[in-house]
């Protein structure tokens, strides 16, 4: 792993890390191989603003406590880790000092697949929380923008086999969302490993 590649964006009110090559190619590519194939994907209805349509992305929640997810009318159950989310939590873990409990996996199909605007601000995750985002496969643009500032926004592609990992204030202070595209993409895994006690 070469963590001497890692490097803060310089955003204020965050604490935000990025590591580029957090997994080697072979590693991300071999983990996104057997993720795909197999986390038990769902699909859920999500409640936007009083409209409620199908999530424009697939997901799972897997904890090691049996803790539910709760974000936009959405309740997730947890299945256990599998031994491929295990080893990535474990390397996570080495090197960010936190055990983490929880992980929200997303699969993004293709370019109609999106997050749209938000913070990973639940009440489950407590204040300040720490987020650790692995991204697998597809490269896509990161969006981030302030809550208040609305001229600060920063964007990012989140290459296979990264790590992006945000605490401190950030979700306090920043909006974040994997946009759309009308390009012919490949799927991208995103493994959000957070802390629910």
């Amino acid at each position: 792993m070469l963590f001497s590649e890692a490097f803060k964006l310089n955003l204020p009110d965050s604490d935000i890390t990025y590591y580029p090559n957090f997994l080697n190619p072979e590693e991300a590519d071999y983990y996104f191989k057997i993720l795909l194939n197999e986390i038990p994907w769902q699909q859920d209805d999500i409640t936007v603003f009083g409209k409620t349509y199908a999530q424009p992305r697939l997901t799972a929640l897997f904890a090691d406590n049996k803790k539910p997810y709760s974000y936009s009318n959405i309740t997730m159950q947890p299945h256990g880790f599998s031994s491929a989310l295990s080893e990535i939590k474990k390397k996570i873990e080495d090197i960010e000092n936190n055990t983490f409990t929880t992980c929200l996996a997303n699969l993004y199909r293709d370019g109609q697949d999106s997050n749209g605007w938000h913070a990973d601000n639940e009440k489950e995750l407590g204040k300040n929380p720490i987020i650790a985002s692995i991204s697998l496969g597809q490269v896509r643009p990161f969006s981030l923008k302030h809550k208040v500032h609305k001229h600060l926004k920063h964007k990012i592609e989140l290459q296979s086999g990264s790590l992006l990992v945000m605490k401190g204030s950030t979700q306090q202070h920043w909006l974040h969302q994997i946009a759309k595209t009308k390009k012919i993409i490949k799927p991208r895994i995103n493994l959000t490993y957070r802390i629910i006690n």
